[in-house]
């Protein structure tokens, strides 16, 4: 069941679903060339895509490098801006950001965010914390951020199984 902060039109869904599973049946490949099992996008107003980068905290060695923490930091490079708010951006990942994430998208000027698999099933397919959350979809709205989720999220499930089929690692930190 999609869940939303605004009301989005059929159109809107739609274009979302596409973008989504287009991530979806793209991951697989960031995944054999060492990426984690997420991967995120961002598009400007216009239907543009401006980047696309995938979950590379195994592979880079760094707990930060969350798929939204790289594509955010890719297009801020790329406009030359820390401040993304006046190019009207809207990031596409294919799981609920996490709270680390949730920050970073808030504080960049991202304007809309469409995720695929909610924290709930991506915590019980893989395991990994998604940290504290309360009404995150609420805070976003008050601060003019647009969200909607669960787009297309068996495609997600099932992408994400297949990653805890292959045995590749899930970071997290060992807690005692």
């Amino acid at each position: 069941m999609i869940v939303s902060n605004f009301d989005i039109s059929a159109k809107q869904i739609q274009e979302a679903s596409e973008r989504i599973v287009r991530l979806q049946n793209k991951l697989p490949d960031y995944i054999a060339g060492g990426s984690g099992p997420f991967l995120a996008a961002v598009y400007d107003e216009r239907g543009h895509l401006i980047a696309e980068t995938a979950n590379s905290v195994v592979r880079d060695g760094c707990s930060h490098c969350h798929a939204e923490m790289n594509v955010i930091a890719t297009v801020q490079k790329k406009l030359g801006t820390y401040d993304l708010s006046s190019h009207h951006l809207s990031l596409y990942v294919t799981a609920e950001p996490c709270l680390m994430c949730l920050g970073g998208i808030m504080w960049s000027g991202i304007e809309a965010v469409y995720y695929g698999v909610s924290s709930e099933k991506v915590e019980e397919i893989t395991g990994f914390d998604e940290g504290f959350k309360p009404n995150w979809l609420d805070e976003f709205k008050k601060r003019h951020i647009r969200v909607c989720g669960q787009i297309e999220e068996s495609v997600g499930e099932a992408v994400l199984k297949s990653y805890m089929d292959s045995h590749k690692k899930v970071y997290k930190p060992e807690r005692t």
